[in-house]
């Protein structure tokens, strides 16, 4: 790549999209306020993990000015080495002594104090490689020698998730996926006949599933049952807190400890105990605002290459704001799927913010192609 003028770059900064930036520190500040109400800051005092996620928010800003001094386009020049290097990330967690097991998956790896999930660095690298390779093949999308090659492409990292194993994770690419091929012009007969493939074998792979995924599984369809203590709470807490809530740091589910993983799987429930309805619509209204604005970006991207970048990266997000919230009020199975900017979660906040500075990237380069580095 070409040698970068930090002086001319600096004059994009009138030409960011401002609306989507807005948009992600409104749902980041609303976050750490809840944040201080589920850590129990209130009481305690103790404010080491605010720090941290105003931390890791200031590592992605960095990163965000990193990201957006080269061109996207320059980037997807070397999708080979990103492709591998993605697939190197998943590997390194499954080797004994280095990858550590959380919440019933190996999948984190810990460098001093600091534990962090190479799967997360995957979602933004995925995107980058695989984006590209649809690029390749777009003009052959329907058919069937295309569909089994990009299929290929992706079965390494399906297989390494399910190894760790990381069903939510796993479901998270596949929604990237979709969004893409589906962006790429992908025949609706194909997209049907797949979920219907899916509903087929969908028993068998339930029977290869891991024991606490069969379990999530169960209590999906047994709601009452003693083992689903997780989503009873949380769905006692949403209920009590009616049209307006019982009011910040004053729900009872959340300050005495009945709410399970409240600081992050959770905390869309501590959103609904203390803020009630109005709460909630506001914080989901901010997601569908966000949303809508990345596809906005998607169908104005200068070509082809970005607009399936940025589908990839709406359909992550996608599919993490439904199933965290579907899985607080028994709508979806609970996996370990957080809530973007947030969540607690040094590693889920970086990458996503690092996804965001993807986007940006992409529409800056629409509106002033003499800035590509």
């Amino acid at each position: 790549m070409r040698k970068i003028d930090y002086k001319k770059n600096m004059k994009i900064i009138k030409y960011l999209d401002w609306k989507l930036i807005s948009i992600v520190f409104v749902i980041f500040i609303f976050g750490l306020i809840i944040l201080s109400s589920a850590t129990h800051a209130n009481v305690t005092g103790d404010l080491k993990q605010l720090y941290k996620q105003m931390m890791a928010f200031a590592i992605g800003i960095l990163l965000t000015v990193m990201i957006l001094l080269f061109d996207y386009n320059s980037i997807g020049k070397y999708y080979k080495e990103i492709y591998i290097f993605s697939i190197l990330l998943l590997v390194i967690v499954l080797i004994p002594g280095i990858g550590n097991v959380q919440f019933g998956a190996r999948s984190w790896i810990k460098i001093g104090n600091f534990n962090f999930q190479t799967s997360e660095i995957v979602k933004l690298t995925f995107v980058l490689s695989y984006a590209k390779i649809l690029d390749k093949y777009k003009s052959s999308i329907n058919d069937i020698k295309t569909i089994v090659k990009l299929m290929l492409y992706a079965l390494p990292f399906g297989t390494l998730l399910y190894a760790q194993p990381d069903l939510g994770t796993a479901i998270v690419f596949i929604c990237m996926i979709f969004f893409m091929l589906y962006t790429a012009g992908i025949s609706k007969k194909i997209v049907r006949n797949t979920f219907l493939a899916i509903l087929v074998i969908s028993p068998i792979l339930y029977f290869i599933m891991a024991p606490h995924q069969k379990v999530r599984i169960v209590n999906f369809f047994n709601p009452e049952a003693s083992t689903n203590y997780q989503t009873l709470q949380s769905m006692i807490a949403i209920g009590s807190g009616g049209l307006t809530g019982k009011g910040l740091y004053n729900g009872s589910q959340n300050q005495e400890n009945f709410l399970p993983v409240r600081d992050s799987d959770f905390i869309f429930a501590v959103i609904g105990e203390e803020l009630g309805l109005l709460g909630m619509i506001f914080v989901v209204g901010m997601f569908v605002l966000l949303i809508y604005r990345l596809l906005t970006i998607a169908s104005r991207s200068r070509n082809s290459y970005g607009t399936f970048i940025v589908a990839g990266i709406s359909g992550m997000f996608a599919y993490q704001i439904i199933q965290n919230i579907g899985m607080t009020v028994g709508l979806m199975p609970v996996t370990g799927v957080t809530l973007p900017f947030v969540s607690y979660g040094g590693s889920s906040l970086i990458t996503s913010m690092a996804n965001i500075a993807i986007v940006l990237n992409v529409c800056l380069r629409r509106r002033r192609s003499n800035f590509y580095s």
